[in-house]
């Protein structure tokens, strides 16, 4: 016996982290010199949920997976191209910024009201599913205020696993300090966990899956709500890569131990 689940995975599109992304200040605030023209990709944070969320969804037969993601327009047709050759979903679009300095509550508010318009979302069953981190500025708090404007106060970040009962309950294991995991025991659903890297790797391009997925894909991305995300009184002084600092000496016979005093007085120093 299985039981059907509800899987909203919110899972954002950020740039390429292999492109080289230098911050600016533009007449809107904070952003990405030639953002526009960047590659981007779908958040590897968010993917590891994603991919849990596929899993889970095919051992439990009836149940729907849905990917919520905030971006532009053209840029989300551009990463779902190769996401939705990955694994079946349903695509709910929302137009707006991307980048990690727009508001998390903004953010927040955007993705829990297209959560809320899903036609048929059973909330009794819901599952959110997002990243524990992100590739971008990385707030850190996006999922939960999610969660809690759609009233789902059990939560659990940093899941690495996640094992579904019979009767609807399931386990979590989250990460805590020392390379351990808590294990966590919910009574059912809803719930919000915010994963870390999970146990799946990427799969693997299924043109079948891919063609299936662009049928509601594109007439989604037509339909796409837009969104304005208002600072809310978030503010920037300044913006720049983190800077660079290189000392280097050439020196001879000294001891491993006082290499390691040198090293230690210099980090101190810092």
């Amino acid at each position: 016996m299985s039981v059907q689940l509800q899987i909203v995975v919110c899972a954002g599109i950020v740039p390429d982290p292999l492109q080289t992304l230098e911050p600016i200040t533009t007449p809107n605030g904070p952003g990405l010199k030639n953002e526009l023209v960047l590659p981007a990709v779908l958040d590897p944070w968010a993917a590891s949920a994603l991919y849990e969320a596929a899993a889970l969804a095919a051992k439990n037969p009836g149940s729907k997976l849905y990917l919520v993601s905030l971006g532009p327009k053209a840029k989300l047709q551009q990463v779902m191209m190769t996401v939705a050759q990955k694994v079946p979903f349903e695509l709910v679009p929302v137009d707006g910024p991307i980048g990690g300095f727009p508001d998390a509550h903004s953010t927040a508010g955007a993705l829990a009201e297209a959560i809320e318009a899903i036609p048929g979302l059973d909330k009794s069953s819901l599952l959110l599913f997002g990243g524990w981190e992100s590739a971008t500025r990385g707030a850190g708090v996006t999922l939960q205020l999610i969660g809690e404007r759609l009233g789902i106060t059990d939560q659990f970040q940093g899941v690495d696993q996640i094992t579904v009962s019979d009767d609807g309950s399931f386990e979590v294991l989250e990460r805590v300090e020392g390379g351990k995991h808590q294990v966590s025991t919910c009574q059912g659903a809803p719930a919000v966990l915010g994963w870390a890297t999970g146990n799946l790797a990427e799969p693997r391009n299924n043109p079948q899956v891919g063609m299936a997925n662009m049928r509601g894909i594109m007439p989604a991305l037509q339909k796409a709500k837009a969104a304005s995300l208002a600072p809310n009184g978030l503010r920037y002084v300044s913006v720049a890569l983190p800077k660079q600092q290189r000392t280097t000496r050439v020196v001879k016979d000294l001891t491993p131990d006082q290499i390691a005093a040198e090293l230690a007085a210099w980090i101190g120093a810092e």
